[in-house]
């Protein structure tokens, strides 16, 4: 009888050690973020598994006290059993097997579960080992006043309060391993937003050649069919050229305008002030000035105070949310036509950056701006058309060349053999 009460003990203690050995690694494997957000919703487990993870010194005191106290006292009667069973040599085979037995059972098994389901361990965990931590703190105080003494005599911070900030990269990282539970519109507006500081002026705005604006030099007709036909609500009024900015006209305030000379004086009348920002801004700050200042378009200038370009709220907020399918205004992607062997036919003119997001590509966006730009840096002169070049791996022929820049060119599949090409 007292045999089978032995190993019943012995077999509840390894259950024991197999049950601290789990809770010590399911507690420490919890996500920090996951179990802020339940316990702010009132997740009772999570809300215990916080309060104890708060002092994780108690925590880790209380585990291995208990883990300590199961493995040496079932050692001790895995002992006692053997001796009166098998006498000396009995001990040492006993020995042996109790050893295995609680490596595998009482350390390698639990231990691999909770890293895998750490919530589901540690939940249910969380609450005995509360119940331990009280009525044992007593000895636990006295482990961890000892312990907590060395580890200062050695220079170590216990109670530093170290904030735990994630980093955009890091917080892309969270973003592109929750793929699998976002949906990828979703998904593709957090990576936008955080992408915002690094993308500058110059890689959404209008080129300033690409600018559509009224001159007013020009007779009234003209400028009546280009209110009556150009896609956009705004539009930069200028004499000349775009230097000599008036003023940004809302075409919504020209609907009562007469078809008479006496237009380009109504127009004058009807201008706002040009909103002027520097191109070195980036686009999360300028989307917050656009906000603060009431604006919806403003003219990029360099460090000169020339004009180099135009940027409205819509480009920037592409970049978030992807384009917006306005039907008045033609998209970037009407400026790529795709071939049946998997070419692409680009307008020269669209940014690298439209490029890569359309078509999957990796074109290196740190250089020009354009495409075209991109291809005459790397070819270091004016091409003519039928010429190719290997950029990043992908063939790039040129189709059109124009007033000494490419119009057009088509984009092959990349290489893949070239696992480092030398463009």
């Amino acid at each position: 009888m007292n045999n089978i009460l032995l190993l019943i003990s012995l077999f509840i203690l390894l259950i024991c050690s197999a049950f601290f050995s789990g809770s010590e690694t399911s507690m420490m494997s919890l996500n920090r973020y996951r179990l802020r957000h339940l316990a702010k919703h009132r997740h009772k487990a999570a809300k215990r598994a916080q309060t104890l993870l708060k002092r994780p010194d108690r925590l880790l005191g209380v585990i291995l006290i208990g883990n300590t106290f199961a493995n040496i006292l079932a050692s001790s009667l895995a002992t006692l059993l053997a001796a009166k069973l098998f006498g000396d040599l009995g001990v040492l085979i006993v020995t042996v097997i109790l050893t295995f037995i609680i490596l595998i059972f009482g350390e390698v098994i639990p231990k691999t579960y909770a890293a895998l389901h750490p919530e589901s361990c540690a939940f249910p965990a969380s609450w005995p080992l509360q119940i331990l931590l009280k009525a044992f703190y007593p000895l636990v105080w006295l482990v961890n006043g000892i312990s907590n003494g060395l580890l200062k005599l050695c220079g170590a911070h216990l109670h530093a309060k170290h904030a735990d900030p994630l980093s955009v990269e890091e917080l892309r990282t969270v973003v592109h391993a929750s793929s699998g539970k976002l949906q990828g519109e979703h998904k593709n507006m957090l990576l936008g937003v955080l992408d915002l500081e690094q993308v500058s002026m110059a890689d959404v705005m209008v080129p300033r050649h690409n600018i559509v604006g009224l001159d007013l030099n020009k007779d009234w007709k003209s400028i009546l069919q280009l209110i009556k036909t150009n896609p956009y609500s705004r539009l930069p009024v200028y004499r000349d050229s775009i230097d000599n900015i008036l003023g940004v006209l809302s075409l919504r305030k020209t609907i009562g305008l007469v078809e008479k000379p006496s237009i380009i004086e109504a127009i004058e009348k009807l201008l706002d002030p040009p909103y002027f920002i520097p191109q070195t801004t980036n686009l999360q700050k300028q989307l917050f000035n656009f906000q603060r200042n009431a604006e919806k378009m403003a003219l990029v200038v360099d460090e000169y105070g020339d004009i180099r370009g135009l940027v409205t709220v819509e480009d920037i907020l592409e970049e978030i949310v992807g384009e917006f399918n306005d039907l008045a205004q033609p998209s970037s992607k009407q400026g790529i036509k795709r071939f049946f062997d998997g070419s692409y036919l680009v307008d020269a003119e669209m940014t690298v950056r439209d490029i890569n997001r359309h078509l999957h590509l990796h074109l290196p966006v740190e250089g020009p701006k354009t495409l075209s730009g991109l291809i005459i840096e790397h070819l270091e002169a004016i091409p003519t058309s039928k010429t190719s070049i290997l950029i990043q791996g992908y063939p790039i022929e040129i189709v059109e060349v124009e007033a000494n820049s490419v119009k057009t060119a088509r984009v092959h599949p990349k290489l893949e053999h070239l696992a480092h090409p030398e463009d």
